[in-house]
């Protein structure tokens, strides 16, 4: 009997993490689910079965990313099929009214914790042919916006990386992606104390079962960058189109 593949997943304790460790377990893979809440990773396990190797982990650090991926290292016998950088934080409102711990939070999880995650992850992908990392990025990375600045430069951050690692990794047999959403129906957008208007004008269309769905195409696909719904795909073409000149309808849509 083959064994299953693997895939190690940060922030599998809700929202798009946690519907993606489901979406994958129904495949039959092996999901080392990583979340800082341990209790959420606990009761997935006890819902979804032996598949599931449940880890309370911290990407914040080099320590804690190696830590994870010394586990998965032992469970997959120094194999990863694939990294799905799914673990981030939203803070939202203007960038003076945010406390600075908060932003200094956003920054160690959305940034360091994904580099730290496949700077950790690097050999067991390398010894894993057709490997994949995929990354959470945003809409927000198309165009630097107000409300969440530091948030939408964080996952420029991962998309520029996402890019250029594509590149890089090309000879290493390893595909690198990155996943571009709109506002996503998860806690964290929802329970927001503060929301940004253009949660208001565009809505919250997309449902974390669809970005699920995206990381599965992405994880037996080979493009760089995947977009779930329309609004995605149109601010997509709205900046390339219009460039620096998009600044005014990011100015309507912000409200500024």
């Amino acid at each position: 009997m083959t064994s299953p593949k693997t895939i190690l997943i940060t922030g599998a304790g809700s929202g798009i993490g946690l519907q993606t460790v489901r979406l994958f377990v129904r495949n039959r893979w092996k999901v080392i689910a990583v979340d800082i809440n341990e209790a959420a990773i606990d009761k997935l396990a006890a819902e979804l079965g032996d598949l599931i190797v449940p880890f309370k982990g911290d990407v914040r650090t080099r320590e804690g990313a190696n830590a994870l991926m010394a586990i998965a290292s032992h469970v997959n016998n120094g194999r990863l099929d694939c990294l799905f950088n799914c673990a981030g934080l939203l803070q939202m409102g203007t960038h003076p009214s945010i406390d600075t711990y908060l932003i200094d939070r956003m920054i160690d999880v959305n940034i360091k914790g994904v580099l730290y995650c496949i700077d950790a992850a690097l050999p067991l992908l390398k010894n894993t042919p057709g490997a994949h990392i995929v990354n959470m990025s945003s809409t927000s990375a198309e165009y630097g916006t107000p409300d969440h600045a530091v948030y939408s430069a964080s996952k420029f951050f991962v998309r520029g990386l996402t890019e250029a690692l594509n590149i890089e990794f090309e000879p290493l047999d390893i595909q690198v992606s990155a996943i571009v959403a709109p506002y996503v129906n998860t806690p964290m957008v929802n329970d927001a104390i503060f929301k940004a208007s253009t949660i208001q004008k565009l809505g919250v269309k997309i449902e974390p079962e669809q970005v699920a769905k995206t990381v599965w195409d992405a994880v037996h696909g080979n493009k760089v960058i995947w977009r779930v719904g329309l609004d995605a795909a149109i601010l997509n073409i709205l900046t390339r189109l219009l460039g620096t000149s998009a600044r005014g309808i990011v100015k309507k849509l912000t409200g500024y």
